[in-house]
Protein backbone atom coordinates (compact mmCIF):
# COMPACT_ATOMS: atom_id res chain seq x y z
CA UNK A 1 0.00 0.00 0.00
CA UNK A 2 1.14 3.62 -0.79
CA UNK A 3 0.47 5.85 2.13
CA UNK A 4 -0.49 9.50 0.32
CA UNK A 5 -2.33 12.34 0.97
CA UNK A 6 -5.21 12.97 -0.76
CA UNK A 7 -8.95 15.73 -1.19
CA UNK A 8 -11.95 13.83 -1.62
CA UNK A 9 -14.31 16.87 -2.81
CA UNK A 10 -13.35 20.55 -4.83
CA UNK A 11 -11.01 22.33 -2.52
CA UNK A 12 -11.17 19.79 0.99
CA UNK A 13 -8.08 19.63 2.93
CA UNK A 14 -5.61 16.65 1.84
CA UNK A 15 -6.17 13.67 4.62
CA UNK A 16 -4.02 10.75 5.22
CA UNK A 17 -5.10 8.15 2.38
CA UNK A 18 -3.84 4.83 1.21
CA UNK A 19 -4.13 2.79 -2.20
CA UNK A 20 -3.28 -0.12 -3.55
CA UNK A 21 -0.99 0.52 -6.77
CA UNK A 22 -1.32 -2.67 -8.65
CA UNK A 23 0.87 -5.24 -10.26
CA UNK A 24 4.36 -3.02 -11.85
CA UNK A 25 4.15 -2.97 -15.54
CA UNK A 26 7.23 -3.89 -17.36
CA UNK A 27 8.33 -0.33 -18.28
CA UNK A 28 7.01 0.93 -14.88
CA UNK A 29 9.05 2.61 -12.27
CA UNK A 30 8.52 3.53 -8.58
CA UNK A 31 10.01 6.16 -6.70
CA UNK A 32 10.72 6.76 -3.00
CA UNK A 33 9.63 10.38 -2.92
CA UNK A 34 12.04 12.24 -0.79
CA UNK A 35 10.45 15.76 -2.13
CA UNK A 36 7.60 17.12 -3.73
CA UNK A 37 7.16 20.56 -5.14
CA UNK A 38 3.56 22.23 -4.70
CA UNK A 39 2.59 24.19 -8.05
CA UNK A 40 -0.48 26.12 -8.79
CA UNK A 41 -1.45 23.96 -11.31
CA UNK A 42 -1.87 21.07 -8.22
CA UNK A 43 -4.04 23.83 -6.76
CA UNK A 44 -6.11 24.35 -9.62
CA UNK A 45 -6.60 20.44 -9.98
CA UNK A 46 -7.49 20.38 -6.45
CA UNK A 47 -10.28 23.18 -6.57
CA UNK A 48 -11.43 21.65 -10.34
CA UNK A 49 -10.70 24.69 -11.89
CA UNK A 50 -10.00 23.27 -15.22
CA UNK A 51 -13.16 20.56 -14.64
CA UNK A 52 -11.17 17.13 -15.00
CA UNK A 53 -10.24 16.08 -11.40
CA UNK A 54 -10.97 12.80 -10.41
CA UNK A 55 -11.25 12.30 -6.57
CA UNK A 56 -9.75 11.08 -4.46
CA UNK A 57 -7.04 13.03 -5.42
CA UNK A 58 -3.35 13.09 -4.40
CA UNK A 59 -1.56 15.85 -6.18
CA UNK A 60 1.98 16.13 -6.65
CA UNK A 61 3.87 16.70 -9.60
CA UNK A 62 7.51 17.93 -8.77
CA UNK A 63 8.90 14.75 -7.67
CA UNK A 64 12.03 14.07 -6.27
CA UNK A 65 12.98 10.76 -5.58
CA UNK A 66 15.42 7.32 -5.46
CA UNK A 67 13.93 4.55 -7.65
CA UNK A 68 12.61 1.77 -5.08
CA UNK A 69 11.21 -0.50 -8.19
CA UNK A 70 11.64 -1.03 -11.75
CA UNK A 71 9.65 -3.60 -14.05
CA UNK A 72 11.85 -6.41 -16.11
CA UNK A 73 11.62 -4.13 -19.42
CA UNK A 74 13.69 -0.90 -17.65
CA UNK A 75 17.54 -1.52 -18.23
CA UNK A 76 18.54 1.74 -18.49
CA UNK A 77 17.67 3.11 -14.82
CA UNK A 78 18.98 1.42 -11.78
CA UNK A 79 17.45 0.84 -8.23
CA UNK A 80 18.54 3.73 -5.97
CA UNK A 81 19.24 6.16 -8.22
CA UNK A 82 17.74 10.05 -8.10
CA UNK A 83 15.47 10.84 -9.95
CA UNK A 84 12.53 13.65 -10.99
CA UNK A 85 9.14 13.07 -12.31
CA UNK A 86 7.43 16.11 -13.74
CA UNK A 87 3.67 16.34 -15.05
CA UNK A 88 4.07 13.71 -17.02
CA UNK A 89 3.83 10.27 -16.12
CA UNK A 90 4.05 8.17 -19.64
CA UNK A 91 3.40 9.05 -23.19
CA UNK A 92 2.27 6.69 -25.63
CA UNK A 93 5.53 6.12 -27.49
CA UNK A 94 3.93 5.49 -31.08
CA UNK A 95 2.81 9.23 -32.82
CA UNK A 96 4.70 10.91 -34.42
CA UNK A 97 4.99 13.69 -31.27
CA UNK A 98 6.73 11.09 -29.62
CA UNK A 99 8.96 9.38 -32.19
CA UNK A 100 9.89 12.57 -33.11
CA UNK A 101 11.22 13.85 -29.38
CA UNK A 102 8.64 16.20 -28.57
CA UNK A 103 7.35 13.54 -26.08
CA UNK A 104 5.35 16.70 -24.15
CA UNK A 105 3.46 16.79 -27.04
CA UNK A 106 1.64 13.94 -27.53
CA UNK A 107 -2.45 13.70 -27.43
CA UNK A 108 -2.01 10.45 -25.22
CA UNK A 109 0.32 11.69 -22.66
CA UNK A 110 -0.62 10.54 -19.13
CA UNK A 111 -0.75 13.19 -16.72
CA UNK A 112 0.89 12.22 -13.40
CA UNK A 113 -2.22 13.55 -11.31
CA UNK A 114 -4.13 13.35 -13.90
CA UNK A 115 -6.41 10.08 -13.86
CA UNK A 116 -3.78 8.98 -11.57
CA UNK A 117 -2.20 9.56 -7.88
CA UNK A 118 0.82 12.14 -7.34
CA UNK A 119 3.44 12.54 -5.80
CA UNK A 120 1.97 13.99 -2.14
CA UNK A 121 2.68 10.17 -0.95
CA UNK A 122 5.51 8.20 0.57
CA UNK A 123 5.93 6.45 -3.12
CA UNK A 124 4.80 6.82 -6.78
CA UNK A 125 4.46 5.03 -10.18
CA UNK A 126 5.44 6.22 -13.92
CA UNK A 127 6.26 4.78 -17.24
CA UNK A 128 10.16 4.50 -17.51
CA UNK A 129 9.85 7.42 -20.24
CA UNK A 130 8.86 10.06 -17.98
CA UNK A 131 11.42 9.55 -15.38
CA UNK A 132 14.71 11.79 -15.86
CA UNK A 133 17.80 11.01 -13.72
CA UNK A 134 19.37 13.93 -11.75
CA UNK A 135 22.83 14.93 -12.46
CA UNK A 136 25.09 14.41 -9.26
CA UNK A 137 25.62 18.43 -8.91
CA UNK A 138 21.72 19.28 -9.02
CA UNK A 139 20.77 20.07 -5.52
CA UNK A 140 17.72 17.53 -4.96
CA UNK A 141 15.72 19.20 -2.25
CA UNK A 142 15.21 22.15 -4.46
CA UNK A 143 15.15 20.06 -7.98
CA UNK A 144 11.61 19.50 -7.74
CA UNK A 145 10.10 22.78 -9.16
CA UNK A 146 12.53 22.56 -11.98
CA UNK A 147 10.32 19.97 -13.54
CA UNK A 148 7.63 21.94 -13.96
CA UNK A 149 7.78 26.01 -13.18
CA UNK A 150 11.47 25.17 -14.50
CA UNK A 151 11.50 23.16 -17.73
CA UNK A 152 7.98 25.48 -18.37
CA UNK A 153 9.79 28.59 -19.02
CA UNK A 154 13.30 27.01 -20.55
CA UNK A 155 11.80 25.15 -23.28
CA UNK A 156 10.77 28.46 -25.80
CA UNK A 157 14.43 29.22 -25.06
CA UNK A 158 14.60 25.91 -27.60
CA UNK A 159 11.73 25.54 -29.26
CA UNK A 160 12.04 29.23 -30.84
CA UNK A 161 15.87 29.27 -30.92
CA UNK A 162 16.14 32.24 -28.98
CA UNK A 163 19.14 34.21 -29.81
CA UNK A 164 22.19 35.09 -26.78
CA UNK A 165 21.68 38.90 -27.71
CA UNK A 166 18.00 38.50 -27.24
CA UNK A 167 16.05 41.27 -25.42
CA UNK A 168 13.62 39.23 -23.75
CA UNK A 169 10.86 40.01 -21.26
CA UNK A 170 9.11 38.12 -18.52
CA UNK A 171 5.98 39.16 -17.27
CA UNK A 172 5.18 38.38 -14.00
CA UNK A 173 7.95 37.30 -11.22
CA UNK A 174 6.76 34.61 -9.46
CA UNK A 175 6.92 30.75 -9.49
CA UNK A 176 7.45 30.50 -12.77
CA UNK A 177 8.80 33.90 -13.67
CA UNK A 178 11.71 33.69 -11.01
CA UNK A 179 13.60 30.77 -12.75
CA UNK A 180 12.40 32.49 -16.90
CA UNK A 181 14.76 35.37 -15.34
CA UNK A 182 17.73 32.80 -13.64
CA UNK A 183 17.59 30.99 -17.24
CA UNK A 184 17.36 33.76 -19.72
CA UNK A 185 20.35 35.69 -17.96
CA UNK A 186 22.19 33.16 -18.05
CA UNK A 187 21.63 32.32 -21.45
CA UNK A 188 22.89 35.59 -22.36
CA UNK A 189 20.16 37.45 -23.11
CA UNK A 190 19.55 41.82 -22.07
CA UNK A 191 16.23 40.78 -19.67
CA UNK A 192 13.47 43.02 -18.41
CA UNK A 193 10.98 41.90 -15.67
CA UNK A 194 7.47 43.12 -15.82
CA UNK A 195 6.03 43.36 -12.17
CA UNK A 196 3.02 44.50 -9.75
CA UNK A 197 5.00 43.76 -7.12
CA UNK A 198 7.28 46.83 -6.16
CA UNK A 199 8.77 45.23 -2.84
CA UNK A 200 9.99 42.23 -5.28
CA UNK A 201 12.41 44.85 -7.13
CA UNK A 202 15.96 43.87 -5.27
CA UNK A 203 15.15 40.14 -5.18
CA UNK A 204 14.32 40.46 -8.94
CA UNK A 205 17.45 41.91 -9.63
CA UNK A 206 19.23 39.82 -7.89
CA UNK A 207 18.11 36.62 -9.85
CA UNK A 208 19.73 38.30 -12.73
CA UNK A 209 17.19 41.00 -14.25
CA UNK A 210 19.00 44.05 -16.13
CA UNK A 211 15.77 46.11 -15.27
CA UNK A 212 12.32 46.36 -13.63
CA UNK A 213 9.31 48.19 -14.98
CA UNK A 214 6.11 48.60 -13.43
CA UNK A 215 3.61 46.21 -14.98
CA UNK A 216 0.61 49.05 -14.11
CA UNK A 217 2.20 51.81 -14.81
CA UNK A 218 0.56 52.73 -18.58
CA UNK A 219 3.62 55.29 -19.05
CA UNK A 220 5.90 52.79 -18.19
CA UNK A 221 4.85 50.32 -21.47
CA UNK A 222 4.90 52.93 -23.64
CA UNK A 223 9.00 53.78 -23.01
CA UNK A 224 9.30 49.90 -23.94
CA UNK A 225 7.78 50.12 -27.49
CA UNK A 226 9.68 48.77 -29.99
CA UNK A 227 12.42 47.00 -27.75
CA UNK A 228 11.78 42.94 -26.80
CA UNK A 229 12.50 40.27 -29.46
CA UNK A 230 10.41 37.87 -27.26
CA UNK A 231 7.62 38.66 -24.24
CA UNK A 232 7.30 35.39 -22.01
CA UNK A 233 3.61 35.54 -19.75
CA UNK A 234 4.29 33.38 -16.70
CA UNK A 235 0.63 34.93 -15.31
CA UNK A 236 -2.78 33.64 -15.01
CA UNK A 237 -4.68 36.85 -15.30
CA UNK A 238 -6.06 39.07 -17.97
CA UNK A 239 -3.43 42.06 -18.77
CA UNK A 240 -3.73 44.70 -21.64
CA UNK A 241 -2.00 42.21 -24.14
CA UNK A 242 -1.90 44.97 -26.98
CA UNK A 243 0.35 47.39 -24.88
CA UNK A 244 2.54 44.44 -24.38
CA UNK A 245 2.76 43.44 -27.96
CA UNK A 246 3.70 47.09 -28.97
CA UNK A 247 6.69 46.83 -27.05
CA UNK A 248 7.55 43.66 -29.76
CA UNK A 249 10.16 44.47 -32.20
CA UNK A 250 9.30 43.57 -35.67
CA UNK A 251 9.20 39.59 -35.58
CA UNK A 252 9.16 39.71 -32.55
CA UNK A 253 6.88 37.20 -30.41
CA UNK A 254 4.56 37.41 -27.42
CA UNK A 255 4.71 34.09 -25.81
CA UNK A 256 2.30 32.09 -22.67
CA UNK A 257 3.34 29.96 -20.59
CA UNK A 258 0.92 31.05 -17.68
CA UNK A 259 -2.64 29.48 -18.08
CA UNK A 260 -4.49 32.70 -18.83
CA UNK A 261 -8.11 31.32 -18.73
CA UNK A 262 -9.67 34.55 -20.06
CA UNK A 263 -9.96 35.33 -23.74
CA UNK A 264 -7.31 37.51 -25.53
CA UNK A 265 -8.82 40.68 -26.61
CA UNK A 266 -5.96 41.00 -29.56
CA UNK A 267 -5.68 44.07 -32.53
CA UNK A 268 -4.71 42.00 -35.33
CA UNK A 269 -2.80 44.62 -37.34
CA UNK A 270 0.09 44.90 -34.62
CA UNK A 271 0.40 41.63 -35.23
CA UNK A 272 0.31 42.39 -39.17
CA UNK A 273 2.17 45.42 -39.53
CA UNK A 274 5.17 44.19 -37.17
CA UNK A 275 5.22 40.61 -38.16
CA UNK A 276 4.91 39.45 -34.93
CA UNK A 277 3.59 36.16 -33.57
CA UNK A 278 1.83 34.87 -30.07
CA UNK A 279 2.22 31.27 -28.91
CA UNK A 280 2.33 29.47 -26.33
CA UNK A 281 4.03 25.94 -25.10
CA UNK A 282 3.36 23.57 -22.05
CA UNK A 283 6.32 21.85 -20.64
CA UNK A 284 9.23 19.91 -22.30
CA UNK A 285 9.74 16.89 -23.24
CA UNK A 286 12.59 14.21 -20.68
CA UNK A 287 15.21 14.82 -23.48
CA UNK A 288 14.94 19.06 -23.04
CA UNK A 289 14.66 18.16 -19.13
CA UNK A 290 18.18 16.76 -19.26
CA UNK A 291 19.03 20.00 -21.45
CA UNK A 292 17.58 22.05 -18.57
CA UNK A 293 19.02 19.91 -16.04
CA UNK A 294 22.61 20.44 -17.25
CA UNK A 295 22.51 23.94 -18.21
CA UNK A 296 21.15 24.39 -14.54
CA UNK A 297 24.35 22.76 -12.80
CA UNK A 298 27.08 24.62 -15.54
CA UNK A 299 24.93 27.96 -14.58
CA UNK A 300 24.29 27.56 -10.74
CA UNK A 301 20.27 27.82 -11.37
CA UNK A 302 17.94 26.83 -8.74
CA UNK A 303 14.50 28.02 -7.23
CA UNK A 304 14.00 29.86 -4.06
CA UNK A 305 11.95 27.65 -2.20
CA UNK A 306 10.14 27.44 0.57
CA UNK A 307 10.43 23.92 3.22
CA UNK A 308 7.55 22.21 4.29
CA UNK A 309 6.73 18.95 6.39
CA UNK A 310 4.82 16.28 4.38
CA UNK A 311 2.13 16.49 7.49
CA UNK A 312 1.87 20.15 7.30
CA UNK A 313 0.95 19.88 3.48
CA UNK A 314 -2.33 21.70 4.38
CA UNK A 315 -0.27 24.84 5.82
CA UNK A 316 1.66 24.31 2.64
CA UNK A 317 -1.35 24.32 0.18
CA UNK A 318 -3.27 27.49 2.13
CA UNK A 319 0.38 29.43 2.06
CA UNK A 320 0.55 28.92 -1.90
CA UNK A 321 -3.20 30.07 -2.30
CA UNK A 322 -2.55 33.06 -0.12
CA UNK A 323 0.03 34.22 -3.16
CA UNK A 324 2.52 34.14 0.11
CA UNK A 325 4.80 31.72 -1.23
CA UNK A 326 8.74 33.16 -2.20
CA UNK A 327 8.80 31.52 -4.77
CA UNK A 328 8.25 27.45 -4.68
CA UNK A 329 7.07 25.18 -2.05
CA UNK A 330 8.25 22.05 -1.72
CA UNK A 331 7.23 19.44 0.74
CA UNK A 332 9.66 16.92 2.20
CA UNK A 333 9.82 13.60 3.70
CA UNK A 334 13.44 14.17 4.93
CA UNK A 335 13.48 17.25 7.28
Amino acid sequence: MFKAYAAFGPGGRLEPFEYNPGPMGPEDVEIAVEHCGICYSDLSMLQNAWGMTQYPFVPGHEVIGTIAAIGEQVHYLQLGQRVGLGWHAGYCMRCHSCMSGDHNLCAQAQGTIIGRHGGFADKVRAHAASIVALPRDVDAKSAGPLFCGGITVFNPLLQFNIQPTARVGVIGVGGLGHLAVQFLRAWGCHVTAFTASKNKRTEILAFGAHQVLDSTDSAALETAAGQFDLILSTVHVALDWNAYIATLRPKGRLHFVGATLEGLDIGVFLLILGQRSISGSPVGSPDTMRAMLDFAVQHHIKPMIEVFRFDAVNEAIAHLADGKARYRIVLSNTD
